[in-house]
């Protein structure tokens, strides 16, 4: 179909527009042998906090018994006071931030989740999203398995479960090597602190240590909150072990080239974290610099669409030359509104989250900077917000490529006719959004502002789908037609 033929689809807008960005996979963290481990872990899933806001989990050992506490909301709601974490007693522990891909926001979703296993207990956190996990689920179940969750994390404990080898690592690394997909897990047993990244090194996961205790933790910012030291990265397809014997690193996998999520470093880490060995913050900078480059505009100001935008705006802003402002201050304290969310409310959301600042914008031609569109009706509203406050033009540059394709490793995107990139030309797009022009960073400006001299379309280095349609994993759950009912209606109480 030619999209320039289309008109433009109805897009839907949920309350204070919050299906407008892109949500953040979950994050995980662990630790072993340590006397502070439940406190440690609460203030590592508060750093965290970024990934996933919906629910948190911890799960202790004593050295007899298991210890959970998981909760629906913010870490600091319920992990801050001192009775919670006197409930989770021992020198191990493992944590869970969430936002839900699969499996709906119930308790029984929460993780970590908690198996008895003969001869051992597992608690186990996920970090990413399994594209057979339906269709593993689904011959698990005829085999006779009884599902306690709707999450795709649950298979994973009972392929453990399944397995007839003697040892834990065997056990977990037969499990592991029937899952496609994303994932960093990390979580216990009775003896072991345990973790393990997919094959391509999807999904973020780190190593570091305190007072001798190791930790596995989603990013380094939750290193840094505690004051750990980083140790390394945990590789693509490594299976680490941490007991009383020391560490022990195990590669099940055949060797392949990394390929992690793109997106930890244009919207889902912390720009303080380093992830693979680069400073997000700079990579970040770089990204705007390159889209300056590409997309230069003449304008008197440079506006970051907070608090995304920002790292990416200071790097245009130093390339082109043009001087950065703050023309809209973010409300930080902004939650689910207890006003009836009427039409008119809807209409409001924005303001809510975001408040121009009149006096940097007034007259001015401005550029604003932001890391994505996904629907695009919170940058219609954006940028109707500067025009508004007085802007005489309003420039959109983005500082990624269109986002054309859905994501199934763990970042909850749209169907892709939900993407406004994936429908409308980019003259389509700079209409709908109300803007004088409209520009993306180029797929070959994202390689470069990593480090690349280009992207090896025989062999790319990131995760970059979203942008190219090339998926590096089998999608089972997507092509598998007999699942097609079952995966409607799971995706439907999901993400």
């Amino acid at each position: 179909m030619d999209v320039t033929k289309t008109a433009f689809p109805a897009l839907d807008l949920p309350a204070l527009d919050d299906s407008d960005r892109l949500r953040e996979e979950c994050g995980v963290f662990g630790i072993f042998g340590h006397p502070d481990a439940a406190a440690i872990t609460a203030l590592g899933l508060h750093a965290l906090q970024h990934r996933g806001q919906e629910a948190a989990g911890i799960v202790s050992f004593d050295g007899k018994r298991f210890h959970s506490e998981r909760r629906l909301g913010l870490v600091g709601d319920h992990f801050s006071r001192r009775e919670v974490i006197d409930r989770l007693p021992g020198m191990s522990a493992a944590g869970h931030v969430r936002y839900s891909t699969t499996g709906e926001t119930l308790l029984r979703n929460v993780q970590p989740l908690f198996a008895e296993l003969d001869p051992f207990g597992l608690a186990i956190g996920h970090n990413g999203n399994l594209t057979n996990g339906l269709t593993l689920r689904d011959e698990l179940v005829r085999a006779g398995a009884i599902m306690q969750s709707t999450t795709d994390t649950e298979v994973i404990l009972h392929l453990v479960a399944r397995s007839h080898k003697p040892r834990f690592v065997d056990r977990f690394i037969d499990g592991l090597r029937a899952l496609e997909g994303a994932y960093s897990f990390v979580g216990l047993t009775n003896k072991k602190l345990f973790g393990a990244r997919d094959p391509l090194g999807i999904r973020p996961l780190v190593m570091g240590v305190l007072d001798g205790a190791p930790i596995l933790a989603s990013e380094t910012c939750a290193l840094d909150i505690i004051g750990a030291k980083y140790v390394r990265d945990i590789e693509n397809g490594e299976v680490v072990i941490f007991d009383d014997k020391g560490q022990h690193s195990h590669k099940p996998f055949p060797p392949m080239a990394p390929r992690p999520c793109i997106f930890e470093y244009i919207y889902f880490a912390r720009p303080d974290s380093i992830v693979g060995g680069r400073p997000v913050y700079e990579v970040r900078k770089a990204m705007g610099a390159r889209l300056a480059a590409e997309a230069p505009a003449e304008a008197d100001v440079i506006v970051p669409v907070p608090d995304s935008g920002v790292p990416a705006a200071l790097g245009y802003a130093q390339t082109s030359g043009i001087p950065f402002d703050l023309g809209i201050i973010r409300n930080h304290y902004v939650g689910r509104t207890f006003i009836e969310p009427t039409q008119q409310i809807r209409a409001l959301g924005v303001r809510l989250k975001h408040s121009a600042n009149r006096a940097v914008v007034s007259g001015k031609r401005i550029v604003l900077i932001d890391d994505s569109i996904v629907r695009g009706t919170t940058s219609t509203k954006i940028v109707q917000m500067m025009r508004d406050a007085g802007a005489r033009e309003v420039h959109f540059r983005i500082a990624s490529p269109p986002i054309t394709h859905p994501d199934y490793y763990g970042i909850d995107t749209p169907d892709r006719d939900k993407l406004l990139a994936a429908t409308h030309s980019l003259e389509e797009m700079r209409t709908f959004i109300g803007a004088d022009s409209l520009a993306f960073l180029s797929v070959e400006g994202i390689y470069k502002a990593m480090g690349h001299e280009s992207r090896d379309a025989a062999r790319p280095q990131f995760t970059d789908h979203c942008f190219t349609g090339d998926y590096p994993t089998p999608l089972t759950d997507q092509s598998a037609k007999t699942h097609a009912p079952r995966q409607l209606s799971l995706l439907a109480e999901a993400s």
